[in-house]
């Protein structure tokens, strides 16, 4: 830190802004598809009983309490206060003016409290207003007068304006505590270049989102806020871009420059943006919901997998000695576990600055990839190649970003150049699975294998199943899964498969990894956790599958596949749409290979009572067997959809769209080499290795094997003697002969 930001910056707020900002994101997640934020009439009939029913009965109970009431109102009255309350100079002018005083909102912080408050406040309510509903359930359909003057008009804009506040705080690290401690210690950072560096300058200060939100939370409690602000030194509101306002041309480096001269570190940091007008923000690729439950921890075999975002920036001047060429100088970024393949180099003249931090890395990264490293390299020319030789390197660990106060940390990286590195804390991510071909199996769950038939005494083996298992982001096995094709015995030597009906032929899946009892050959683990059963259908060109979670999956192909998903038990309507649809659309001019990569996936989308234009909770590549989905979806459903489909395709076509002949384990990259979905850059289209891109946009090269093409031919059209030959699985799967 500088000597001019050596002053106190220990700030005393009279609210706690950490349990406020987290209890206000709460707040506008519950209202954002509220038709009091939208819909006009609806939101001028909510202005109106804010205006003629709750102000006046709050300022009463005011006035004969010495202490604020532990009331709330109705939830579209509390969205026009709180709206009002983030124009902190009308609205205090609008309750001097008609009270005589500033109301203030009490200080409620949890569910208990706040379902205490509304209750007390619906009992007063309708005492005082026995002819009007304390909720509203309905949008309104008056055709009332838009206001074009007093407060009526104000709120309207002021609401308006407000309506698009939840996509802006709507990322999933945003209400972590450690993500808001940082938020909050930043905001008293900002109060001190806003005081210090403010006074007698007609330029605005343009806060970051996480600070903006400590500035709205703090706006949110209207008494405390004037008080902390006169503590301060006051007049400081109109110094600051407020949401949806437009930074007028060279505010925003303005704050950039006095944030840095005052504390020498970068202004931005990861998980924070400029928010400088009131269009919608930049859409994100690796944006996703917060989820509050994750059905998932059913399953013993499945690893949550958490995500961070990482930003890092570099200031100096890199000083060349000993006659070096600075142009073959260059830095190199580096994970520490997980994607060792990953190589991101950057040359030093592009990257240095005396004057101020230049965000040089936006990624997001699995927590398990531990940390970054960056190493300045030396490009060398000799008789043998070109070579390179690292001269400097320093690490930056996660855990130790996370434990700083802003989580920011700052560290040198050469005499003159300096490095810094921001976290998120890392919040739960979608899960991601991948199907890949392994033995086949007997009815018992031994693979066909002359090693089970010794262990068994040389007893037949009875039945053919294929297998799949089923690995995570980490590469390791959480499921089996089996797909049942024949009867019949297998003996060393010989072999009578006879074939089975068409309803017997299931497809299980089993939790845990397989039981080996010899190099590759082994057992199934022994718990069922999911089944599908196909249906016998009289109609032409359907297949119908049911599920043991109670849906039925049909697929018809009359005019090109279509997918139904139903569950009787369930009022909840569920859609499998073809193609990657919401957040896995495909980038606008996409090209042929991203439409290639739309016709082999399947979107799942939940229409529910929180999300009722629809939330995709999986995305299904079934040609490749590879599924993301939310923690609040099922992995078993998932995978039996995933495996249904790829079954049903296969024989409709005639065709082994899937590889399902593929009946050996193929050889998998070395974990740790380039893990799908490890390490991801920001934005993604600016990076050339797909391997730093979201899976699905190449999920063909991304997810290929380590084997050549080939030797998968090889594989899936050989012949094995223990397996059975070829012609049996081709019937069973592809429903002809050969």
């Amino acid at each position: 830190m500088s000597e001019e930001a050596s002053v106190d910056l220990k700030t005393n707020f009279t609210v706690d802004l950490v349990t406020a900002a987290r209890r206000y994101l709460s707040f506008i997640r519950t209202v954002a598809d509220s038709p009091f934020t939208h819909h006009v009439p609806s939101l001028l009939r909510s202005i109106r009983r804010y205006d003629e029913l709750w102000m006046p009965l709050i300022s009463d109970l005011h006035r004969s309490s010495s202490t604020v009431p532990m009331l709330l109102p109705p939830l579209d009255v509390q969205w026009v206060w709180h709206c009002h309350c983030l124009t902190p100079e009308k609205f205090r002018e609008y309750c001097n003016t008609r009270f005589q005083r500033l109301i203030e909102k009490p200080p409620i912080f949890d569910d208990e409290n706040e379902d205490y408050a509304m209750d007390a406040c619906r009992e007063i309510w309708t005492n005082r207003y026995p002819s009007e509903p304390f909720d509203l359930e309905e949008f309104s359909q008056e055709d009332q007068p838009i206001p074009t003057s007093g407060i009526g008009r104000d709120l309207l804009e002021t609401a308006s304006r407000f309506a698009s506040l939840h996509p802006k705080f709507s990322l999933p690290f945003v209400s972590e505590t450690v993500y808001l401690v940082a938020a909050r210690h930043r905001y008293r950072e900002f109060l001190h270049i806003l005081k210090r560096f403010g006074d007698g300058s007609s330029s605005r200060l343009v806060p970051t989102s996480d600070i903006l939100l400590m500035w709205i939370a703090h706006q949110s409690f209207p008494a405390a806020f004037e008080r902390d602000m006169k503590a301060i030194g006051g007049g400081l509101e109109g110094r600051v871009v407020g949401f949806g306002e437009t930074a007028e041309e060279g505010e925003i480096e303005s704050t950039r420059e006095m944030w840095e001269r005052a504390f020498d570190k970068p202004y931005e940091r990861a998980g924070s943006v400029i928010l400088v007008g009131p269009g919608p923000a930049e859409p994100a690729v690796f944006c996703w919901e917060v989820s509050e439950v994750d059905v998932n921890r059913r399953y013993k075999t499945m690893e949550p997998r958490f995500l961070l975002e990482v930003c890092v920036y570099l200031k100096g001047k890199w000083e060349a000695r000993e006659n070096k060429d600075p142009k073959s100088t260059f830095i190199r970024l580096r994970t520490l576990k997980c994607h060792r393949e990953l190589k991101m180099d950057k040359p030093i003249s592009d990257v240095h600055s005396e004057i101020s931090w230049l965000k040089t890395w936006h990624l997001f990264c699995e927590f398990g990839t531990k940390g970054v490293s960056l190493d300045i390299r030396q490009q060398r020319n000799s008789c043998l190649g070109s070579q390179n030789k690292s001269r400097k390197k320093l690490v930056f660990f996660w855990n130790d970003i996370l434990r700083a106060t802003s989580l920011n940390l700052m560290k040198e990286l050469d005499v003159s150049l300096m490095a810094a590195a921001s976290v998120t804390p890392p919040a739960q991510a979608p899960y991601l699975l991948k199907c890949v071909p392994d033995r086949v199996t007997d009815n018992s769950g031994s693979m066909i294998s002359d090693v089970i038939l010794r262990m068994n005494s040389y007893r037949p083996q009875e039945g053919r199943w294929l297998s799949r298992t089923v690995l995570n982001h980490a590469g390791k096995e959480c499921f089996v899964i089996r797909i049942r094709l024949s009867g019949g015995f297998w003996r060393r030597g010989a072999e009578t498969p006879t074939l089975i009906k068409w309803e017997e032929r299931i497809i299980e899946i089993r939790e845990g990894p397989w039981l080996y009892v010899g190099g590759s050959v082994g057992s199934i683990p022994g718990k069922v956790v999911g089944k599908v059963t196909p249906k016998e259908d009289s109609q032409e060109k359907k297949a119908t599958w049911c599920l043991s979670t109670d849906d039925v999956l049909t697929i018809s192909w009359e005019d090109g596949l279509d997918f139904q998903l139903e569950n009787q038990n369930s009022d909840e309507k569920v859609k499998l749409l073809k193609g990657r649809k919401f957040q896995y659309e495909t980038m606008k001019g996409g090209s042929t290979k991203a439409n290639e990569e739309d016709e082999q996936s399947v979107t799942l989308v939940r229409y529910t009572q929180g999300s009722p234009n629809g939330k995709a909770t999986a995305l299904i590549n079934w040609k490749l067997s590879a599924v993301e989905f939310q923690p609040e979806e099922d992995a078993v459903l998932v995978l039996l959809l995933c495996t249904a489909i790829v079954r049903t395709i296969s024989q409709t076509r005639r065709e082994d769209v899937g590889g399902l002949l593929v009946r050996r384990r193929l050889k998998e990259p070395v974990v740790g080499s380039r893990d799908w979905g490890s390490v991801m850059l920001n934005p993604p289209s600016k990076a050339n290795d797909p391997h730093l891109q979201p899976w699905y946009w190449n999920a063909k090269r991304v997810l290929a094997s380590a084997e050549a093409a080939d030797s998968v031919r090889q594989a899936a059209y050989g012949i094995s003697p223990a397996d059975g030959k070829d012609s049996l699985y081709r019937q069973g799967i592809l429903g002809v002969m050969p």
